[in-house]
């Protein structure tokens, strides 16, 4: 560890801010919107909060790394060094060239675990923004820089553009790395139009994204990438200007029904949703359902398809209706 550095009233060590915590608050996200696949993301306004703190001394003056959890994930999730926002976030402030102090982290999570609502993403931006907070030298971090290193991690850039970036997000990686090494990706936020609200219906069981992409076809047809590439285009028309065009600007050919045998109840709740007249997706890789509508459009297909299943049906669903989140990640 290097010497310590008084900056400004701060102490400094390694280029890393000591004994002055930060907050990142990071929205959850769904992704894919249908036919989007691995390249749409959309916001949601529940919220993943972090505080973060780099403290002084060396490996003599106590742990590495400090976790506490409260939330989401409680009980659950690792508190030492393998919990995935420490990874990312030491991630982070190795790629700025910074030291590895110890860290103070506390969680307070909302965003639901392995539902298809980002919540691995949100953690891993969430790391990299408090690592840029962290930081004395906060441009070596920029969002260009995180949302390279959150693809990395992710292996794909949707949730975590939607995550950093917030609103509706078009996200794309370039297929050679850059000057780092990265694999370059990149992101466009598009404005939603007003009218457009969303019900999420949210099942009292998870599903693993790595089972539900491990059942997903190496090649597929022609016509149906064709198919995807129209309606993706459609869909950003539709949540842009035309919410009347959703329903038939969210259908998919590549990776929905692909993947029910592993969720057959969320298959069978966006069928009829569908039917009743609602956009429904698979939210992510599942086993949520996101339904995308025209003012009360969204929640009222949501309560027909239910109605239609009884109380008895065999799944439980909780249905939430989030704002679309207006800002992405968000450092205090």
């Amino acid at each position: 560890m290097g010497a310590p550095v008084q900056a400004s009233g701060v102490t400094v060590v390694d280029g890393v801010v000591l004994g002055l915590p930060v907050t990142v608050r990071v929205p959850a996200s769904s992704a894919n919107l249908g036919p989007g696949f691995d390249s749409l993301g959309l916001a949601l306004d529940v919220h993943d909060v972090v505080t973060v703190e780099a403290l002084p001394g060396g490996p003599d003056d106590g742990p590495s790394v400090e976790v506490t959890v409260e939330g989401e994930g409680a009980g659950a999730v690792p508190l030492d060094e393998s919990h995935l926002l420490v990874r990312l976030l030491r991630t982070g402030l190795a790629h700025a060239g910074a030291g590895r102090p110890r860290l103070r982290v506390h969680c307070r999570n909302s965003v639901p675990h392995g539902r298809g609502l980002g919540s691995s993403a949100a953690t891993i931006v969430a790391g990299l923004v408090a690592a840029r907070g962290l930081l004395a030298d906060r441009s070596l971090l920029d969002d260009a820089a995180v949302l390279a290193l959150a693809t990395a991690a992710e292996g794909h850039p949707d949730n975590a553009a939607a995550s950093l970036f917030g609103g509706f997000t078009v996200a794309w990686m370039d297929p050679s790395p850059g000057r780092t090494g990265l694999r370059r990706a990149g992101a466009v936020r598009v404005p939603v139009d007003p009218r457009v609200r969303v019900a999420v219906c949210v099942p009292d069981v998870e599903l693993a994204t790595s089972r539900a992409r491990a059942m997903l076809p190496a090649s597929v047809p022609h016509g149906d990438a064709a198919f995807n590439a129209g309606r993706s285009a459609l869909l950003v028309e539709a949540l842009t200007r035309r919410p009347d065009l959703l329903l038939p600007a969210t259908e998919d050919r590549l990776h929905q029904r692909q993947r029910a045998d592993a969720m057959p109840h969320t298959w069978a709740l966006v069928e009829a949703v569908r039917a009743a007249g609602g956009a429904a997706v698979v939210s992510g890789a599942g086993p949520c359902v996101l339904v995308l509508g025209e003012g009360d459009a969204a929640r009222s297909a949501v309560d027909a398809a239910l109605g239609a299943q009884g109380t008895g049906g065999p799944q439980a669903w909780t249905v939430l209706e989030p704002p679309i989140a207006a800002e992405g990640a968000e450092l205090a």
